[in-house]
C-alpha cells in the first residue's frame, strides 16, 4: 500500500496514553484513528454529516471492519490516516484505509458500511447524489462552491451561519451583529455540492480605496475543512476586482493565524470588540 494511493489524510500525533506495555500503540486504538479520519474524510467532502443523513433519509452502518498490521507506531509519532472510496455497492460503500509513517504503511484496512433506514436499520439502495459525492471527490472535482452577492441575494444563508457561530456559540449581542452595513457590502457564501450554506463573510468598502472584511463565519462542523478561506478568497478577489488598493479585517487571536496563512499581516496593538480581544491586520492588493 502506498502513499499515491490517498487524497486524503487525517494527520495526528500518537498519544502517551495510546501506548500499551510493549511501548507500541495499542492495537485496538488504530480503529479509532481510521473512525476520526473518516469524519475527517466526511469535512472534505464538504459534508456536515448529520445534516446529509437527515436530507437522504438514511444513515451509515458499520457492517465490517477488518485491520492488518504492518508495524508499530510509538508514542510521539506523527501519523497519516489515508481513507479512500474504493467500491458502491447497491447499499454498501467500501472505504479502504491505510496508516502511515512517512513513506510507510503501518496498518491497513477495509471499513464496510450499509445505507440503511435509521428506524428498522434495514438497508436500502445507496442514493443517487451520495454516490454522485463519492466519485467526485475521489476524481478531485471541487466539493464546494462561493457565490459573491448582495444581501438580498445571499442573506437567506448568511444569516443563519452568522447567528449561530456569533450569536449562539460566542454570545455577541445580536444588536452588534446586524448593522446597516449588510445592505451595501459584498457578501460571500460557500454551499456545498447538495446546497447547503458552510461559510460566509462579508467585504464593506471603507473609502480611501480600502475595503474591510468582517463576519466570517464557519459552521462548526466544517471548520479546518478549507471552506472558510475559500470565502476569504473570493472576497479579496472581489475587492482587487472592484480597484481597491488593500483589505483590513479584525481577526479574533484565535483565528490570527488563520489570516497570517493567507498573506494577511498584523497592525497595532491587540484591542477588545464585543468583548472579544481582537487584531487589526491588512493585505495589500
Amino acid at each position: 500500500m502506498k502513499r499515491t494511493a490517498f487524497r486524503f489524510f487525517d494527520r495526528l500525533r500518537v498519544r502517551w496514553a495510546e501506548v500499551d506495555m510493549q511501548k507500541i500503540v495499542f492495537n485496538a486504538h488504530y480503529l479509532m484513528y481510521v473512525d476520526t479520519a473518516v469524519a475527517g474524510y466526511w469535512r472534505a467532502m464538504a459534508l456536515p454529516y448529520h445534516e446529509t443523513m437527515e436530507a437522504l433519509e438514511g444513515d451509515l452502518y458499520v457492517r465490517k471492519a477488518t485491520l492488518e498490521y504492518l508495524g508499530s507506531a510509538r508514542y510521539d509519532d506523527q501519523i497519516d490516516v489515508g481513507i479512500r472510496c474504493e467500491r458502491i455497492g447497491t447499499s454498501s460503500i467500501l472505504l479502504q484505509t491505510a496508516v502511515f509513517r512517512a513513506e510507510t504503511a503501518l496498518v491497513t484496512g477495509e471499513l464496510v458500511y450499509v445505507f440503511a433506514d435509521p428506524a428498522t436499520q434495514t438497508s436500502k439502495p445507496v442514493p443517487p447524489p451520495l454516490r454522485a459525492l463519492f466519485e467526485a471527490f475521489e476524481a478531485g472535482e471541487p466539493m464546494a462552491q462561493v457565490q459573491v452577492g448582495r444581501w438580498n441575494e445571499l442573506g437567506r444563508q448568511a444569516h443563519p451561519l452568522r447567528k449561530a457561530v456569533f450569536v449562539d456559540e460566542q454570545k455577541i449581542p445580536a444588536e452588534l451583529e446586524w448593522d446597516e452595513a449588510d445592505a451595501t457590502a459584498a457578501h460571500a457564501v460557500a454551499t456545498n455540492r447538495m446546497g447547503i450554506a458552510l461559510a460566509t463573510g462579508r467585504l464593506v468598502d471603507v473609502g480611501q480605496g480600502v475595503g474591510k472584511i468582517g463576519r466570517m463565519a464557519v459552521r462548526q462542523d466544517m471548520r479546518g475543512s478549507r471552506v472558510g478561506r475559500a470565502v476569504l478568497d473570493a472576497l479579496v478577489a472581489h475587492a482587487r476586482a472592484q480597484g481597491l488598493r488593500g483589505v483590513l479585517l479584525h481577526a479574533q487571536l484565535s483565528a490570527a493565524g488563520f489570516y497570517a496563512r493567507a498573506g494577511f499581516t498584523s497592525q497595532g496593538p491587540v484591542f477588545e470588540e464585543a468583548g472579544i480581544a481582537h487584531q487589526e491586520m491588512v493585505l495589500a492588493l
